[in-house]
């Protein structure tokens, strides 16, 4: 099994803009009031387009998907929080935290999967949970390690541990659960999504260690990843806020390894850090200004991995 696929699904942007039911709990977002939602529109399309382009240069099949302009979406460009693609065929579907990010739902996805050849045999839908409040945002929520069958989650409001130790019995991962905290204004709130923390690849993992409190969580984190072999990257708050634990690490051409994130989280490493990711695979990254200012999620969040069996 692989950590990494060649395949990415990305929606391209109809409506984007700081969406104000997310806002609650995502304390990256901000408003940009000195631009019109147009202007704001504009440059979240072409942050996409570009980062697309920089991706399929490296030989990184990327299927575009366009959102439309009804139902009102502002998060369309986040898939991976309400869907992922599995090995054995099988697609999850999860519950949103937030009502309008439900809409983003789309059958039309699976079929657009299946007119380029990919096999879904299975699709499990965790959705009912919304009726109880209770969410799990997918691959934001979570981290899988692939490889090692691991399953790495920062408890929040928008990823509760009975459902995702449900998810890990489904699909045979083995949970791996703590509490990652931010700063905000003097108190320490839940970090939203895992993966804004933390990233795990075939060799090693980039973490921000520093925001999880408990002692014992953080030495039982560092325990798997260093048993399954994995180099231990820490990045600081400071960091995690220009989106340096949004990464994702995806094959190119010749099945070469990447490791994609924005210019902003590569701006925010140091020397020593970048030396260490690119000892093990080169990096790519892409200016998404715009879209990590107003919708506090980056190049992570924009690439839904498809791992499903093809049609030979």
């Amino acid at each position: 099994m692989q950590q990494a696929t060649n395949t990415i699904l990305m929606v391209r942007p109809a409506s984007f803009r700081m969406n104000e039911q997310t806002a609650v709990n995502n304390y990256y977002q901000k408003e940009l009031q000195q631009m019109l939602p147009a202007a704001i529109q504009k440059k979240a399309e072409d942050e996409f387009d570009a980062f697309v382009v920089e991706l399929q240069k490296h030989g990184i099949e990327i299927i575009v998907v366009e959102d439309t302009k009804e139902p009102d979406t502002p998060d369309a460009l986040f898939p991976n929080n309400w869907i992922s693609f599995h090995k054995n065929g099988t697609v999850a579907v999860y519950p949103m935290f937030a009502e309008n990010r439900r809409l983003e739902r789309r059958e039309d996805v699976l079929d657009i999967l299946e007119s380029k050849g990919f096999i879904i045999n299975d699709v499990i839908d965790y959705t009912e949970a919304e009726d109880e409040e209770i969410y799990l945002e997918g691959t934001g929520s979570m981290v899988l390690d692939r490889v090692n069958n691991k399953a790495y989650c920062a408890l929040s409001p928008r990823a509760d541990e009975e459902l995702f130790i449900e998810f890990c019995e489904d699909f045979e991962f083995t949970p791996v659960i703590f509490t990652a905290n931010q700063s905000v204004e003097g108190k320490r709130e839940a970090i939203y999504h895992t993966n804004v923390m933390m990233c795990v690849t075939d060799k090693f993992a980039v973490v921000c260690l520093d925001s999880i409190d408990d002692k014992k969580e953080k030495k039982n984190l560092l325990k798997h990843l260093k048993s399954d072999g994995k180099e231990v990257i820490a990045i600081s708050e400071k960091q995690v806020h220009q989106f340096a634990g949004n990464m994702l690490q995806v094959k190119g051409a010749g099945n070469k390894s990447y490791l994609v994130m924005s210019s902003s989280a590569y701006k925010s490493l140091t020397n020593e850090q970048l030396k260490k990711m690119e000892k093990h695979n080169p990096i790519i990254h892409s200016s998404l200004e715009t879209i990590e200012t107003c919708g506090g999620g980056s190049a992570r969040c924009m690439m839904a991995e498809v791992f499903l069996p093809k049609n030979n």
